[in-house]
């Protein structure tokens, strides 16, 4: 069984490799189509979180994977399907997806004068899942997404429903798109708090202009989650925010990729530096992204957080 520190190294090296191949992991082809986008569990129907969409997104590009649709061999079994067998051209160990199970263990410790002291650490294994376009059933094709290749324009209404329920101040104008941080501790501040955006029509197309302003609002969330870290890690939390934002609104992913290359260099580095990075920047995206919905979806429908930073 791998360690924690080579579960974390194998990971990182996932993405990193990914990157350096200008794949952006958390950015996805889209289909309006409810069976394909978030990577989603076919049993339970939850969306996984954490690190956990982007090693999928990972693998659903590298395989042209369509399905939103993920579970174990055994899972597909019990629901008719039978897991196709590996083709020649890929290695042994590779047909299947690894991807991370984390949960937190208290441990109950003595110290030499006899007191006892409850200590609590995160414990990451691996498990492997794999696509609905690997697995074979007629009883499964009621799951599988629309080869109809009729021409779909996306609905931005629940994108609105979203953006609107949060109840954040956002003032449409100017050149950037920007967030306003409140001037003091939060609640009670003084000035600031409100995010600045783009008139839509200064936007090449309205999928940019929702994915900027889910984008904003990841950094709104921050100071109501409490969060603080460095600038480059914001921005790719915010990034990563916004994209969970659009799969869940069924709002494609935008094109300009600006803010990736402006930034990449610096993420490569820290990833390469420190291999808890993407999980820092994972969970917080995960959670900017929860706490976003809750205001107009019910608990149900919010993405579970079962994935946490190791």
């Amino acid at each position: 069984m791998p360690s924690q520190s080579e579960i974390q190294e194998n990971i990182t090296a996932r993405i990193v490799e990914g990157l350096q191949n200008g794949v952006i992991p958390w950015k996805k082809p889209w289909k309006n189509d409810p069976k394909c986008g978030s990577p989603a569990n076919v049993v339970s129907r939850r969306n996984y979180s954490g690190i956990n969409p982007i090693l999928l997104d990972l693998a659903a590009q590298a395989n042209g994977f369509t399905s939103r649709f993920w579970a174990t061999y055994p899972q597909w079994q019990q629901l008719g399907g039978q897991v196709k067998k590996r083709p020649d051209n890929v290695k042994p160990g590779h047909w299947g997806t690894n991807i991370v199970f984390f949960r937190q263990v208290q441990k109950t410790k003595v110290s030499p004068a006899g007191e006892e002291k409850v200590e609590s650490f995160g414990i990451m294994k691996f498990y492997t899942v794999f696509n609905l376009d690997q697995v074979e059933g007629e009883k499964l094709d009621h799951l599988r997404p629309s080869t109809e290749t009729t021409a779909q324009f996306p609905d931005f209404s629940e994108a609105e429903k979203v953006i609107a329920a949060t109840g954040a101040e956002i003032r449409f104008g100017g050149n950037r798109a920007v967030y306003t941080r409140p001037v003091g501790s939060f609640p009670n501040h003084s000035g600031g708090d409100f995010i600045r955006v783009p008139e839509r029509v200064q936007f090449d197309s309205q999928h940019e202009f929702y994915a900027t302003c889910f984008h904003e609002l990841c950094h709104w969330s921050e100071c109501r989650l409490g969060w603080e870290g460095s600038y480059a890690l914001g921005e790719l939390i915010a990034e990563m925010g916004a994209c969970f934002l659009c799969a869940q609104t069924n709002i494609p992913s935008s094109d300009d990729l600006s803010n990736h290359t402006s930034y990449l260099a610096a993420w490569l580095k820290a990833l390469q530096d420190d291999r808890k990075f993407i999980f820092k920047a994972a969970a917080q995206a995960s959670k900017n992204s929860a706490f976003i919905l809750k205001f107009s979806r019910t608990k149900e429908e919010v993405p579970e957080l079962q994935e946490a930073e190791a």
